[in-house]
Formats: structure tokens, sequence, C-alpha cells
């Protein structure tokens, strides 16, 4: 019976989990902040799309961290 009360992540899988959720919004950010026209220059598809696939990264390791 204990290990059903058991949490499936501790709090640096949450912590992990949490930034990485704000890198992933500041890679939006980012890219919404290109002026080039339907965002074609180098924040729209360099830059912000960099910084989200960082932000999924450590997503991903957040989810595999043992606790």
């Amino acid at each position: 019976m204990s290990n059903s009360s058991k949490l499936p992540f501790g709090k640096a899988n949450y912590t992990l989990m949490l930034l990485g959720i704000v890198v992933v919004l500041a890679g939006f950010f980012i890219m919404s902040l290109d002026k080039e026209e339907f965002g074609f220059g180098f924040l729209g598809l360099t830059l912000g799309p960099l910084v989200v696939l960082a932000g999924f990264t450590i997503e991903f390791f957040a989810i595999l961290k043992k606790s």
C-alpha cells in the first residue's frame, strides 16, 4: 500500500518541468518579437525554435530523471 501513495516524480522533477515550460514559452515569445514579414527573420526562424527545442529537451530529462 505504501507504493501507491508515493508520487511518481520528486521535487526536482517538478522544478525541471516548470523550468522547461518557462523556456518553451520564452521561445514562443522570442518568435513573436520578429519584425520581419511572416516571421522570416533570425528570431522567428532560428533563435526562437532553438529555444523551444531546448525547453522540450529539458522536459524530456525532467520526465526521465530518477527522483
